[in-house]
C-alpha cells in the first residue's frame, strides 16, 4: 500500500526518482486493479482522459524550473458533483444528468488548475449528494452504481463524499475534494479513516457545484493526513464574484494553512468536551476518552463536559431549510447545465426518475425531492423563521455560546460510529455525531483518526468559529502527530472480527 504524502510525492519529483506522468500512472494503474477489478471499490465515476498528458505538461514546465506550488503534478480527485470543463461529465451520480458537460469550471476546479493539479478523475458519490431519499443507501448512485468501504468491503463508505473518502484511504489519489451540507465530509472521512475539514461557509467558493443548500453547502479537502488536507485546504480558496459568500473571506482565508501545522500545537490549548454528542456507543466512548488522556499528556487543558445543548433543538428547521434552498439552487444551477436537453429543473428531474425509476430508483424512491418541490420561493416566512432559527441555536447559542462560556479553543466529540454493513433495503444506519451544529452554523470542523472497532475506523472532531481553521489545523495536527492512529486499510471482504 503507497501510502506517500504530497511532500513526500515532491520530493520523489524534486530528487528526479519519479516524474508527475509516473505517479499519474501510478494511481491509475491501482485504480484499474483495486478499484475497477479486483475488490472493486467502485469510488472512481469516471477517470480524466487527459490526465496523462497534464502531468507531462506539468513536468515540462518542471524542466524549465516553473514550479507553482506543493501541487505541481499531484493526482487530486474530485466530487462527480463538481464542474469541470473538459471531456468528463457532471452528473452528481443520476442518469438525469447523463452526458452533461460542464460550460466552464468550478472555481475552485480553476484554483487547482492554476496551482498545477492533475485533475486524476471522479468520485462516485450518494446519488444528489445524498439529497433525494429518507433511506438512501450512501455511496450508491443510479450512474455510479455502490461504493464500499476499502476497510470492510461489505461495509458502506458513509456518504455523500464516499468515493473522495473511499479513494483517498485506499491510495488511489494523493487527495480528493468532497462536499458537505451536514456531514458529508466528515462521515465518510472517519469512517474511511482519512482527515476531512469542513470549512468556514465562504471560505471555498460553490460555484460549479451542484448544490443541495447555499446556507450549508461547502467543499473541501480529504487527505489521508493532516498536512496534505491543509496543503490542499490552501489551494482551494480564494474571492469568487459568482459566490458572493466568499466576499467575507476577504482578510480571513489564507493560500497556506502548513505553518500552523505545529507538533507542539496541544500544549496549553483549552478544549471542551461536548459529551451530549458522544451517542450511545460504548466502544466509541472508550477510543474518545483514551484521545482525551493523550490530548492531556500533550499539554491540553479539557474542559468536561462543554456541551452543545442545541444539538437537538433545530433538526426540523434544518430540514425545512433544506427542502426550500434545494428547489431554488437546483433549479438555478440547471438553468446553466448544459443538460443534454434531458433536464432543466426540480420538477423534470423528478419527472424522469419516475419515467425511469427501474434503473434510478430500484431501491429506494426521492422522497427528500418530492417534499422540496412542494417548498415556496425563498421569500416565504416558513423559510425565513427557519433560517434564523438554525443561526440562532447553532451560532451565538451553539458553538459561540460554549466557545465563550469556557474560553475554549475548540470543541471535540465523535465524529460518528463503525461503518455498517451496506443495505440496499433498509437504507443507511447511520450512528452520527456532532456534524449537524457547525454544519447549520457554517462553522469549520476538522476529523482526524481515533481508533478502530474490529478494524473499522473512528474519527474524532475538532470544531470552532469561524475563520478558525488555523486552529483546528494547528489541534488536529498535534493530536495526529502525537498519536500516528491511522493504518491502512486491507481491502477485507468484511470486518476483522479478531481485531
Amino acid at each position: 500500500m503507497d501510502e506517500r504524502t504530497i511532500p513526500q510525492l515532491q520530493d520523489k519529483i524534486s530528487s528526479g526518482e519519479m516524474t508527475a506522468v509516473d505517479i499519474t500512472q501510478m494511481y491509475l494503474e491501482r485504480i484499474e486493479r483495486i478499484d475497477q477489478h479486483g475488490p472493486s471499490l467502485n469510488a472512481i465515476i469516471e477517470l480524466n482522459p487527459d490526465a496523462i498528458s497534464i502531468a507531462r505538461a506539468m513536468d515540462v514546465e518542471r524542466k524549465k524550473g516553473q514550479v507553482r506550488g506543493p501541487l505541481h503534478g499531484i493526482p487530486i480527485l474530485i466530487k462527480d458533483n463538481i464542474d469541470t470543463h473538459d471531456r468528463m461529465t457532471t452528473t452528481a451520480g443520476s442518469l438525469a444528468l447523463e452526458g452533461s458537460i460542464a460550460p466552464r469550471d468550478a472555481f475552485l476546479v480553476e484554483r487547482l488548475r492554476q496551482v498545477g493539479a492533475i485533475i486524476l478523475g471522479k468520485t462516485n458519490l450518494s446519488e444528489w449528494a445524498n439529497f433525494r431519499s429518507t433511506h438512501s443507501s450512501s455511496g450508491w448512485s443510479s450512474r455510479g452504481g455502490q461504493t464500499k468501504n476499502p476497510y470492510a468491503i461489505d461495509r458502506s463508505p458513509c456518504g455523500s463524499s464516499s468515493g473522495s473518502g473511499a479513494a483517498t484511504a485506499a491510495n488511489l489519489c494523493a487527495a480528493a475534494i468532497g462536499t458537505e451540507t451536514d456531514g458529508s465530509i466528515i462521515c465518510p472521512a472517519q469512517t474511511n479513516g482519512i482527515v476531512g475539514i469542513k470549512p468556514t461557509l465562504g471560505l471555498i467558493s460553490r460555484s460549479g457545484i451542484i448544490p443541495i443548500a447555499h446556507s450549508q453547502d461547502t467543499a473541501g479537502p480529504m487527505a489521508r493526513t493532516v498536512t496534505g488536507a491543509a496543503i490542499l485546504l490552501g489551494a482551494l480558496t480564494g474571492i469568487d464574484p459568482r459566490d458572493p459568500e466568499t466576499r467575507f473571506s476577504r482578510g480571513k482565508a489564507l493560500s497556506d494553512y502548513t505553518p500552523f501545522l505545529e507538533i507542539g500545537g496541544l500544549k496549553g490549548a483549552r478544549i471542551g468536551v461536548a459529551r451530549n454528542c458522544f451517542g450511545d456507543d460504548l466502544r466509541v466512548t472508550k477510543i474518545i476518552e483514551n484521545c482525551l488522556s493523550l490530548m492531556k499528556q500533550a499539554g491540553a487543558e479539557l474542559i468536561d463536559p462543554a456541551n452543545l445543548d442545541n444539538e437537538e433543538k433545530f433538526t426540523k428547521s434544518e430540514l425545512a431549510v433544506l427542502h426550500y434552498e434545494f428547489k431554488a439552487d437546483l433549479n438555478t444551477y440547471l438553468k446553466t447545465a448544459n443538460s443534454e436537453g434531458q433536464v432543466h429543473s426540480l420538477q423534470e428531474i423528478i419527472a424522469f426518475n419516475e419515467a425511469h425509476k427501474e434503473h434510478v430508483m430500484p431501491y429506494f424512491g426521492q422522497e427528500r425531492m418530492l417534499a422540496a418541490q412542494k417548498k415556496g420561493p425563498l421569500t416565504s416566512k416558513g423559510y425565513l423563521n427557519a433560517l434564523a432559527k438554525n443561526h440562532r441555536l447553532t451560532r451565538e447559542e451553539g458553538i459561540d455560546a460554549v466557545l465563550e462560556k469556557y474560553k475554549l479553543d475548540a470543541i471535540v466529540c465523535p465524529s460518528g460510529g463503525p461503518a455498517w454493513l451496506i443495505d440496499l433495503i433498509n437504507g443507511d444506519h447511520y450512528q452520527g455525531c456532532g456534524t449537524s451544529s457547525p454544519a447549520v452554523a457554517g462553522y469549520p470542523c476538522i476529523t482526524v483518526p481515533a481508533g478502530y472497532i474490529f478494524g473499522l475506523p473512528i474519527g474524532i472532531t475538532f470544531m470552532a468559529s469561524a475563520w478558525q481553521e488555523p486552529t483546528l489545523i494547528r489541534l488536529a495536527y498535534a493530536f495526529e502527530q502525537a498519536t500516528a492512529i491511522r493504518r491502512p486499510p486491507q481491502l477485507l471482504p468484511t470486518a476483522d472480527l479478531m481485531q
